[in-house]
């Protein structure tokens, strides 16, 4: 996961909502930007390594907008995780005229310089699956302290009566994604009461499934084959990369990730990852295009977003948010969960060396 994943200086949900208004007001009329209307959207992801994003959150999202908005338009970017790259989308949206942006920032801290820039301009910009700094006009995520928890009681329970004596290796997200320090906090709060010890830890730039790999290889060395007996990695593409490094070392250890890949369950499938952790991004996808064109119609949006967050930096105060819950998926659960919700059907699931995991799983 991770895959789990984001501002008024007034600071009141009222005002940003009287400021939606006026703005949506301002971008109908043409705007001061040359060709701003209301009938575009932005919407700018972080990266392609995860491959949630260009495979469900970029489409869900687009059909959602088209579905609310038939003569909408989605201009998209993907800012392959370069943070100057992303500020150069961000600011050409601007320049376009683009009155509502969906951001998946790539470094939350980056953004507050260019989002309070566009809330002076009237542009509304919504804070998508990671929270970002700046005057952003709401927030839909997943409670990502809690799916931090959910990892350590998975990886607990995948340890069983052994917990107690046994060390964990933790590979964590990347620096710059906010949701990084809540996953490693729910996990520790689990971890640090449940096993022996973490004995390495260490954060991965870019949530990069390779270096990963490295730090692995690196902790092996360290440790030693036996001087460890699981391992807390942060998301399913990291995991791919830890459990490659295990395996040629000849080492099995119970290896948790997040997001549901397609790779991470065929391996929990295989026996070579212990659990992941499911989000649902559909409901995730929807409410955050059903808050954009809302934003870009000028209506209200307080009963799309139940809760109140601040930003990290606790400068921006009851930013209008909406957090979604997540579930443990292991090979028992996967065809009530994954399947029975369409991420993916056993066909795409049951490939190759996997078919004998799946039929063995119960999994037709």
């Amino acid at each position: 996961m991770n895959v789990w994943t984001r501002r008024v200086v007034i600071g009141t949900a009222a005002v940003s909502m009287a400021l939606s208004v006026a703005a949506c007001g301002k971008a109908g009329d043409g705007g001061k930007s040359g060709g701003g209307d209301n009938k575009t959207i932005g919407l700018l992801l972080p990266e392609n390594k995860t491959t949630r994003y260009e495979t469900f959150d970029r489409p869900l999202i687009e059909a959602k907008i088209k579905a609310l908005c038939a003569d909408c338009t989605v201009k998209y970017n993907n800012a392959d995780q370069d943070t100057q790259n992303q500020k150069k989308q961000f600011d050409a949206l601007i320049t376009q005229g683009v009155k509502v942006i969906i951001l998946d920032s790539v470094d939350y801290k980056a953004t507050k310089s260019w989002v309070n820039e566009a809330a002076k301009k009237g542009v509304k910009v919504v804070a998508y699956d990671r929270l970002a700094e700046g005057n952003i006009s709401a927030y839909v995520s997943y409670d990502n302290e809690k799916i931090g928890r959910l990892q350590g009681q998975a990886l607990v329970k995948a340890l069983g009566d052994k917990a107690k004596d046994s060390n964990v290796v933790m590979i964590n997200g990347s620096p710059t994604d906010p949701n990084a320090p809540f996953f490693k906090k729910g996990a520790h709060s689990v971890l640090d009461k449940q096993v022996k010890k973490v004995v390495y830890e260490q954060d991965i730039p870019d949530w990069s499934p390779d270096e990963a790999n490295k730090k692995m290889s690196a902790a092996i060395d360290s440790l030693g084959k036996d001087g460890f007996q699981g391992v807390y990695s942060a998301n399913d593409g990291m995991a791919g990369g830890i459990i490659t490094a295990l395996k040629q070392q000849g080492i099995q250890v119970p290896v948790g990730g997040q997001d549901s890949e397609l790779a991470g369950l065929q391996r929990i499938l295989k026996g070579d990852q212990a659990f992941t952790i499911y989000k649902q991004i559909k409901p995730q996808a929807d409410s955050t295009a059903e808050i954009a064109v809302n934003l870009l119609k000028g209506e209200k949006i307080d009963s799309l977003t139940p809760t109140k967050v601040d930003s990290l930096s606790g400068e921006v105060k009851g930013i209008p948010a909406k957090l979604y819950d997540a579930q443990i998926v292991t090979k028992d659960n996967i065809e009530d969960t994954i399947i029975k919700d369409k991420v993916y059907q056993a066909s795409q699931i049951c490939t190759g060396d996997v078919k004998a995991a799946c039929e063995a799983a119960g999994i037709k």
